[in-house]
């Protein structure tokens, strides 16, 4: 790939931070957007901007052609079978809790359980522990060892004839890690248990393919896929989708409405109510077609290559613990060094110009169990080059001889 034509691309990794190119790493947390994504938000604004779904007029066709054309753009993306099947949310946040709510207060009572991973982040978790909580069920957690591998082997034995769902991340927003997805659906499906992948950062790194997966259920952001905020993707099967009842009640989900009772659009319009967030789903579909000019597997052999180069230079820093070191993982390097708080690390490297994540990264169990308050994180993109490896490596040393 050529990078140089890529970042020309992202106009914001032109500017300066505190006098110093910006250094951006932390596309983890969101993805910078590329040109073609700013431009049809901005024109839709300038131009087009129609409530989809209801108007007769140009502006509202437009919009509403543009809207399902994204639909059926993020279909094929994925790898789905019909355009159904993709709901737009305002977030992966929004498509777990879709499930949760819906699907989980059909199908989970008192005495179930749902099995989810110690690395989810936040927003796999919280959802299953309220529909537990409220449902009278038990959260059942999937750990994973020292090198943050999910230990996937000890599924079987978590399930039984009261499981209802196994919620697990495709890769690991804090450790890098990709489970063995596999083995963890064929585990699931033969005792009749559905699974729900959070996509977030799998989708970017190394992307996805839903129907080969045979995944019940997958959500992602589209601010992490080089998209715009406030908005997501929930692809659930056919017939699930079918059979569950709508979260949100409003205008654009219905099909006939009346006192005596109400009866509903087929999905994925059932799942859409109100004016949806149609210009954010726009630019994730232009989002997704500018990641389409290029090969999935050159982008994840890019950074790959920076993600050892990364490991690699911040091994040799005296003190420092990389978390996360199962192999096959994606461009995600956790680290602490030992006597330098993550805060004041990062607070220093964001002097440098280079941009890192600090904290919990919205996966507290995570730090519970290497008894750590936070990390620093740097997430790595296709616009990363190896001279911005190199700057982060030599700012955690510089950090390092000031702190200590």
């Amino acid at each position: 790939m050529d990078i140089a034509d890529i970042r020309s691309r992202f106009p914001i990794l032109e500017r300066k931070v505190y006098g110093k190119p910006l250094v951006y790493l932390d596309s983890g947390a969101t993805a910078q957007k590329p040109l073609p994504v700013i431009e049809i938000v901005d024109r839709l604004h300038r131009e087009l901007n129609g409530n989809i779904h209801r108007g007769a007029h140009f502006l509202a066709e437009e919009c509403t052609s543009m809207y399902e054309e994204s639909r059926s753009r993020i279909k094929r993306f994925i790898g789905g079978d019909e355009r159904g099947e993709v709901v737009f949310t305002s977030g992966a946040t929004a498509a777990v809790n879709l499930v949760a709510y819906s699907w989980g207060e059909a199908m989970i009572g008192a005495g179930d359980n749902v099995v989810v991973s110690e690395m989810e982040h936040h927003s796999n978790l919280i959802p299953w522990q309220l529909i537990c909580e409220r449902k009278g069920a038990r959260l059942r957690m999937l750990p994973f060892d020292e090198q943050g591998c999910l230990r996937t082997e000890l599924l079987e034995s978590l399930i039984d004839g009261r499981t209802r769902m196994v919620a697990v991340t495709q890769a690991s927003n804090t450790l890098g890690t990709r489970p063995d997805l596999r083995t963890v659906i064929d585990t699931a499906h033969a005792r009749g248990v559905k699974v729900l992948v959070d996509g977030c950062q799998g989708v970017v790194h190394g992307g996805v393919d839903v129907a080969a997966l045979d995944c019940d259920f997958y959500a992602f952001s589209g601010h992490k896929l080089y998209g715009p905020t406030g908005i997501g993707v929930l692809y659930g099967k056919r017939e699930l989708l079918d059979a569950m009842p709508p979260f949100l009640g409003g205008g654009d989900m219905v099909d006939r409405v009346s006192f005596e009772g109400t009866t509903y659009a087929p999905v994925p319009l059932k799942f859409e109510a109100g004016t949806a967030n149609y210009i954010g789903a726009i630019g994730l579909g232009e989002a997704v077609k500018f990641l389409s000019e290029f090969r999935p597997e050159d982008i994840e052999a890019h950074e790959h290559a920076l993600l050892e180069r990364a490991q690699r230079a911040l091994s040799e820093i005296d003190g420092l613990r990389i978390y996360g070191t199962c192999p096959d993982k994606c461009g995600i390097v956790s680290f602490n060094v030992e006597g330098v708080h993550h805060y004041d690390m990062g607070m220093i490297l964001d002097k440098l110009g280079i941009a890192v994540r600090t904290g919990m990264h919205c996966a507290e169990p995570v730090m519970r169990h290497y008894g750590v308050s936070g990390m620093c994180r740097a997430s790595l993109a296709m616009y990363n080059t190896a001279e911005e490896v190199d700057a982060l490596a030599a700012g955690v040393r510089r950090a390092v001889g000031m702190l200590r």
